[in-house]
């Protein structure tokens, strides 16, 4: 090997051993993020059935006319968007369920389905509702998606939107 040669070999070691050394950390780290607990966004089954039987309580609570359950599972800052694209705030929304004027019969939710997305969560399904306002009959076809947020270990439902369905 000619003095040039030795000379090139011996700058581009330190390169080669800093190429080497990079390597083996990026390497570490990769494999250290797959070892570790799964992402925070994982539905595990216990947060789903959580927020399914919540959920139903939910629509319980708003056939009962329990206010305090009804406000209980809402956030502060609630807003619905009804079907005409109105945006309504916690307080009027509970008032509006709780109001003698509406009567709603018991109803079922279909195509129920919950997404969990870190702290948020969507729940969505499909509803056939009947009932009676200012003694009036009527009847609602909508699919409904509800926001859900966790703060401080507790879900909150934080707006909701509905889609009539024409029937």
């Amino acid at each position: 090997m000619t003095d040039e040669e030795s000379a090139m070999t011996a700058i581009s070691r330190p390169r080669w051993l800093g190429l080497c050394t990079a390597t083996v950390v990026l390497a570490v780290l990769v494999l250290h993020g797959c070892a570790s607990a799964p992402p925070h966004d994982v539905a595990t089954p216990d947060v789903i059935s959580q927020l399914s039987v919540q959920a139903d309580a939910w629509d319980k609570a708003i056939l009962r006319k329990d206010r305090a359950a009804i406000e209980q599972n809402m956030s502060e800052d609630f807003r619905q968007i009804d079907g005409a694209g109105n945006v309504e705030a916690k307080a009027s929304f509970v008032d509006g369920l709780t109001s003698p004027d509406l009567q709603i019969d018991p109803y079922v939710v279909e195509d129920f389905d919950v997404r969990v997305y870190g702290d948020v969560a969507l729940l969505s399904g499909r509803t056939r509702m009947t009932g009676r306002y200012q003694g009036t009959p009527f009847t609602s076809h909508y699919r409904y998606i509800d926001v859900y947020v966790r703060r401080q270990g507790q879900w909150k439902v934080v707006s909701v939107q509905i889609s009539r369905i024409p029937n």
